[in-house]
């Protein structure tokens, strides 16, 4: 039988952590010239001889890396891991994740080459282990994350998608086997849980079902067997959470779908957003994504 993964622990019992000191030793913004683009991004970096880990945390469309970092809360939990968190700021607030809905998808930036530049920049100037890169993003932030794996499998060793997958037509073939953690809402307005058709800021796409991604992952790394599933304690409010947890996969790789049913268009356990429906509270996606993280560098 699999070990359940310690996500399902963290997902709630975040106290149980060690608690790094409150002050960080970088806490700023920064710049990176990218094809003759001024790119911007802002970095939390905290205490400690030297991050264990780096995890590139990407906003969704409309919003800022500042406003990821608000709606998150990922430097509080980054520091009791020990990690460098790096908030990047997207071309026109979105980013080009190849669904060809984003100013920066049709105007062909390059956000694969700019996150792989961010990682090698903040890893050399820090002395951050390479294979504990990772990457978390919600919506478009999410389809971006799952694109940077799909084509640069040899920078992220793990993502966590939340509210968010990968366009349909969006080709994926890591050159090596990535850990996933998808996290999405069975009742998203935005992203449908069941994929298909979807309207976001930038336009129209089409987009594959979060548990068809969960599935095309666990194929590309070759996990055997059925998922292991599970339910986390309900919080009683309105949303449900079921963990599908494949593990033995190769080169020790995961793959976890959680399921929030009720949930909508929400980063778990963060900031609530009544509009884009219930945001859960049985689920900590930012504790729970850091400890996949932790479980999950090469």
């Amino acid at each position: 039988m699999l070990r359940p993964s310690a996500v399902f622990a963290a997902a709630f019992c975040l106290a149980v952590l060690p608690v790094a000191p409150a002050s960080a030793v970088v806490d700023a913004p920064g710049e990176l010239t990218m094809n003759g683009a001024q790119r911007t991004y802002f970095l939390h970096i905290p205490t400690g001889d030297r991050p264990n880990g780096l995890v590139i945390n990407l906003h969704g469309a409309g919003m800022t890396g500042l406003g990821q970092a608000s709606a998150t809360n990922y430097n509080a939990v980054a520091d009791r891991f020990g990690f460098a968190v790096v908030y990047p700021d997207g071309v026109d607030m979105s980013w080009a994740d190849g669904r060809g809905a984003s100013t920066p998808d049709r105007t062909g930036v390059d956000d694969v080459g700019f996150l792989a530049a961010l990682a090698d920049r903040i890893v050399r100037d820090y002395g951050i282990p390479p294979g504990r890169v990772f990457a978390a993003g919600m919506s478009a932030g999410a389809f971006m994350a799952e694109r940077l794996a799909c084509q640069r499998a040899d920078v992220v060793a793990a993502v966590a998608a939340v509210a968010g997958t990968l366009g349909s037509g969006v080709p994926c073939g890591p050159s090596r086997p990535v850990s996933v953690l998808q996290v999405h809402g069975t009742a998203d307005p935005v992203v449908p849980f069941n994929g298909g058709p979807m309207v976001g800021r930038g336009g129209p796409s089409d987009v594959v079902a979060a548990p068809v991604m969960a599935d095309r992952w666990r194929g590309l790394n070759g996990c055997p067997g059925a998922p292991v599933a599970g339910d986390l304690p309900s919080a009683g409010d309105g949303t449900g959470v079921r963990l599908l947890t494949s593990g033995g996969c190769a080169a020790g790789s995961e793959v976890q779908l959680v399921e929030v049913d009720g949930g909508g268009h929400t980063w778990p356990g963060g900031a609530t957003a009544p509009a884009a429906g219930l945001t859960t509270r049985a689920f900590d996606a930012s504790g729970a994504s850091a400890q996949f993280f932790a479980d999950h560098g090469r």
